[in-house]
């Protein structure tokens, strides 16, 4: 039975474990006693009914901020009605991802990011070989989703196989653990991509190793919820329940991801490309018709684009939703599975497309775990203009496989 085709069955809730640690960070220092007024000669000091009342309005007011402080991620999960399975399971990849931000930030980071994992294995066709950063933040969120009690299925890029986790967990996760890990050293950002699912319990009388395949080879218009975890100048978790992207920052003082960036729109106009130029003698024409068009400012909208390439999937893609545009890889080189799908759905979510230059990523149905395909993500109008050209999937890549 085609996955496209099956209907995704009511799933046993499990009762709920204990929520992980919201912080990894020390408490925050006590605050200054700001209501204690200094003793200063030739200054005569308040009344004490008059400081009484300072007092009282100050905390009045604090108070009042108080209750406007923005949400944190679990409390945002609790005002929109998100499942208490699902709620607890984000704690777990919060909690994951807070840890991984630590560790990237590390002065020993870039001896893990350059060393090769696993003594230098061979790994499945369609994977990168991994570096011991990778395979580490990939241990930290498989510990996690464990530790949940919520996950039946984890597929990753780190591993050649979906693990079946649980057999009572309702949830599937397929995860990036740690896009752009190469390049730490020069501490350009880096991220998290993750994709959830509901587990498919119609396939439970599968042996695990199918069961666990086919789980994790839902189409991206299956997806309950996607996300990513940028670690950069700050640490932002974007996620999408299907109703809206919002981007949510850490404060390094409480250690919560708290809502910065609710209701992303990807404006339909952006002025910013994000390709790898150095490929422009490698692509087919009418992606180099694209490009030098909107370069000249000839194109439908009469301003000249500029060129902003990070080279970290992640970075590019975080830019492009916030200030609009288009960030590409022509190349057969991007997974369906856990970066294109998980990425596309909050593209979408946004206002925005994801498509691989001819058609939509999430009506595509996967076939493989680490199956690549190009990747085009950005604003409305950008996308149609550039899928308007036909010809802009790079289908040769000389010398390219040899230096990677």
């Amino acid at each position: 039975m085609p996955l496209s085709s099956v209907s995704l069955l009511a799933l046993h809730r499990a009762p709920l474990p204990t929520l992980p640690p919201t912080s990894n960070y020390p408490p925050p220092p006590p605050r200054s006693r700001a209501l204690l007024l200094p003793r200063r000669r030739g200054v005569s000091r308040l009344p004490v009914s008059r400081t009484r009342a300072v007092a009282g309005d100050d905390m009045a007011a604090a108070a009042a901020a108080a209750t406007e402080l923005p949400p944190t991620l679990l409390e945002y999960m609790g005002q929109v009605g998100a499942a208490d399975d699902l709620v607890v399971l984000v704690a777990h990849i919060q909690s994951a991802c807070k840890r991984i931000a630590v560790l990237v930030a590390s002065p020993g980071n870039a001896e893990l990011s350059r060393g090769k994992a696993g003594g230098g294995a061979a790994v499945a066709a369609g994977r990168d070989a991994p570096k011991p950063l990778d395979e580490l933040s990939n241990e930290i969120i498989l510990s996690s989703l464990r530790r949940s009690g919520k996950v039946a299925v984890m597929a990753s890029e780190e591993n050649d196989l979906p693990i079946w986790v649980s057999n009572d967990g309702p949830y599937v996760v397929v995860t990036d653990p740690l896009d752009g890990s190469r390049n730490i050293e020069v501490s350009i950002p880096t991220g998290t991509i993750f994709g959830i699912y509901n587990r498919l319990a119609e396939l439970d009388h599968l042996p695990e190793e199918e069961r666990a395949q086919l789980n994790s080879l839902q189409s991206g218009t299956h997806l309950v919820a996607s996300g990513y975890v940028l670690y950069s100048s700050a640490t932002i978790f974007c996620i999408s329940f299907g109703a809206g992207t919002h981007g949510f920052t850490l404060d390094h003082l409480t250690g919560e991801f708290v809502l910065t960036h609710p209701s992303i729109q990807i404006p339909p106009r952006g002025q910013i490309y994000s390709v790898n130029d150095a490929r422009y003698f490698d692509w087919p024409e009418g992606l180099r018709k694209y490009i030098d068009t909107i370069r000249q400012g000839k194109g439908q909208h009469p301003k000249k684009y500029s060129a902003r390439y990070v080279c970290s999937l992640v970075a590019d893609f975080h830019r492009t939703l916030i200030y609009g545009g288009v960030a590409m890889n022509p190349r057969d080189h991007l997974r369906l599975v856990y970066e294109a799908n998980p990425l596309s759905f909050l593209a979408e979510q946004a206002g925005g497309r994801g498509s691989d230059g001819k058609s939509r990523i999430l009506s595509i149905q996967p076939v493989k775990l680490h199956q690549r395909l190009p990747l085009f993500l950005g604003g409305m109008e950008d996308m149609l203009e550039l899928e308007s050209y036909g010809d802009v999937q790079q289908k040769v890549n000389p010398g390219y496989e040899k230096n990677h």
